[in-house]
């Protein structure tokens, strides 16, 4: 095994206890190999580490937690696919593993993938190798190396941007995708599945050297031993559109077109960041740095020579302060642009101007640009399953096996079916009515831009809810706008059960995160197409004081803001300081009839009702509104 050398300065004296287990792993092979093999339903300590490389956390069920009894260890798989791109094949095996390996549901990421949850360990190999030979992949979707390359979702035709950035999202993500032969030893018993053929200066770029980027004779020329320092995340997309959170990436790459259309370049911005840790200071969010602009001939290099100096700088110590947001932090742009020159051999260009950034979620029907169509379905919180009279799950699968139609991921957790001959429009609107699928135009926007992470109960960092809780939550705050004549207005919401900031809230302009049960820091003040970092307004809120807590500032939003100024922008310039000055002397506005009321029910009813809730992954508050508003609805 040949060891990657690390860089004087650069923390060689002290690395973490993960460093070592990356060392030991043979490129990521033990002690994972071995437990595979194993009857354990679990994976020790230094392999779950391993097995994140690989695309899967183990988690377990914490609904299920019983005080002396094993926990109920499940596997999270979640899937590598550049821009979002699902093949129909794919997404049939996808739904199929959910079905007979997990939960019966697939959860769309905020960045552009799916994941299963509820995977058994014995079950986890027949998983992956179903993704793997159904075009798909989960290698690298987890761990410290390049994670799934986001670029704009619209799957544009008549717009040569948009197919460029989702050209290099591909080569890009096939640049730095790792090289061990690992992941096929391990799940597919050394049978290597390509979906496609590598571009060939891809491979000829991961072995060009001369300015230290790649190390010779290892099995990860780019990587090296250890890997990266932490998670890598990349996104290519194109001026002015902001659908992939440009400002929140390691690298962001825009490409720069000339009046024909002409590729000449890309814009490359880094350094941003969502994850943070609640009472360090030291850690924070951070948004990405204006870098420079490359030539399109030497966006390999650059993307190798950012990869190395993030690898050979970034700190191996502590975790926490591993990010690559942290080395330029610390070091300064002036540094770190330097640096990866110096790894580049040639100086980066100026940056060039770029139009104003907005966000798209890109719902609804729209032309592709070549006679041909697309549909923009929404998920909420990314949740595909079958619930109630909303036949999701259901839909999509009839959707892609009758039309054989491919599908992308969005940033914003839905997805896009295209492909679609116009002729068959009305004929896919109907299926997607039938099962219950609102229009875009039916939504409410509080809902249409929201977003949550899956928090509990699966997830091991959570401390509180966040994808089942959101529903209620911002049905709550659309009943507090309508109370204070502010129903016409809507924001971006975003929510996190622990500050890890899986869901960017750190880019909302009303965030929640969670801090303890039931209790969330509340971040104001981001911007409506996600350009500027919100701040923490609220150390601490109870989810029973949110119209108490957030009356004030609405009321202070609707009598105070600008003409047709948005409530993060209202927020960021009145200053944290005069809302909480408004909210201190501010008397509530008084209603005849209480926001909130009690019913009971008998022990069987509500046995049922658990029941239901565990099932569908929803509170039983959520599901007992449902179904009452549904019964009245019927009696109307």
């Amino acid at each position: 095994m040949v060891q990657t050398p690390i860089k004087p300065g650069s923390n060689e004296q002290k690395r973490s206890k993960l460093e070592g287990i990356k060392e030991r792993s043979n490129f990521l092979r033990e002690p994972l190999a071995s437990e595979v093999l194993n009857d354990a339903s679990y994976f020790t300590g230094d392999a779950t580490q391993i097995l994140k490389f690989h695309g899967s956390y183990q988690q377990d069920n914490r609904d299920n937690r019983v005080r002396g009894q094993d926990k109920d260890y499940r596997m999270m798989l979640r899937t590598r696919n550049p821009g979002g791109f699902i093949p129909p094949q794919l997404y049939l095996a996808l739904d199929g593993i959910a079905d007979d390996y997990g939960y019966g549901h697939l959860r769309a990421t905020t960045r552009q993938g799916f994941q299963l949850h509820g995977i058994l360990k014995q079950d986890l190999k027949a998983s992956i190798a179903a993704i793997v030979k159904n075009l798909g992949s989960t290698l690298g979707a987890c761990g410290d190396l390049n994670r799934n390359v986001m670029a704009p979702p619209a799957p544009f035709k008549n717009k040569p941007e948009y197919e460029i950035a989702r050209q290099y999202a591909d080569t890009i993500a096939d640049l730095l995708r790792p090289q061990t032969e690992a992941y096929f030893e391990i799940w597919l018993d050394g049978e290597k599945f390509l979906s496609v053929e590598e571009a060939p200066e891809v491979a000829e770029a991961r072995e060009r050297n001369g300015t230290g980027t790649i190390f010779h004779d290892s099995s990860e020329p780019i990587y090296g031993t250890y890997y990266m320092p932490r998670k890598f995340k990349v996104a290519v997309t194109v001026p002015g559109d902001n659908s992939v959170d440009a400002y929140t990436q390691d690298v962001t790459l825009v490409v720069i077109t000339d009046d024909q259309g002409e590729h000449q370049g890309f814009n490359v911005l880094a350094g941003g960041g969502m994850g943070r840790t609640h009472n360090k200071e030291e850690t924070f969010a951070r948004i990405a740095d204006e870098i420079g602009y490359v030539d399109k001939a030497d966006v390999y290099e650059l993307m190798k020579a950012i990869v190395a100096t993030q690898r050979d700088y970034g700190d191996r110590f502590n975790r926490r302060h591993a990010r690559m947001k942290y080395l330029i932090n610390d070091m300064g742009v002036d540094w770190f642009r330097q640096k990866v020159e110096g790894y580049l051999g040639k100086p980066l260009q100026p940056y060039q101007l770029l139009s104003e950034w907005k966000f798209y979620d890109y719902l609804g029907w729209q032309e592709q640009g070549d006679g041909k169509l697309f549909v923009g379905i929404p998920i909420e919180n990314g949740r595909v399953l079958d619930n109630g009279p909303f036949k999701l799950k259901r839909a999509l699968k009839e959707l892609v096996q009758r039309f054989n139609l491919p599908m992308r991921v969005t940033p914003n957790q839905s997805v896009i079916l295209y492909e679609i001959d116009p002729h068959y429009q009305a004929e896919i609107q109907g299926i997607l009515t039938s099962h219950g699928i609102q229009a875009e135009t039916d939504l409410d926007p509080l809902v249409r831009f929201a977003m949550a992470c899956p928090a509990l109960p699966m997830c091991g960092l959570a401390v509180t809810e966040s994808e089942r809780i959101i529903p209620s939550i911002l049905e709550r705050l659309r009943s507090l706008m309508t109370k204070l004549n502010l129903k016409d207005e809507h924001f971006v919401v975003r929510m996190t059960g622990c500050p890890n900031g899986c869901a960017r809230p750190y880019m909302a302009e009303l965030g929640f995160v969670g801090t303890a049960p039931d209790s969330y820091q509340i971040w104001l003040g981001g911007s409506p197409n996600q350009t500027r970092l919100a701040r923490t307004f609220m150390e601490r809120l109870h989810v029973d004081n949110l119209e108490k807590e957030l009356e004030p500032i609405f009321v202070c939003f609707r009598d105070q803001r600008q003409a047709g100024e948005s409530f993060g922008d209202f927020c960021d310039r009145l200053g944290f300081e005069a809302l909480r000055q408004f909210a201190e002397g501010y008397v509530p506005v008084k209603t005849n009839k209480e926001n909130r009321h009690r019913i009971s029910l008998n022990n069987d009813s509500f046995a049922l009702l658990k029941a239901a809730s565990d099932r569908e992954g929803r509170p039983m508050s959520q599901i007992t509104a449902d179904a009452i508003a549904q019964y009245l609805k019927q009696q109307l």
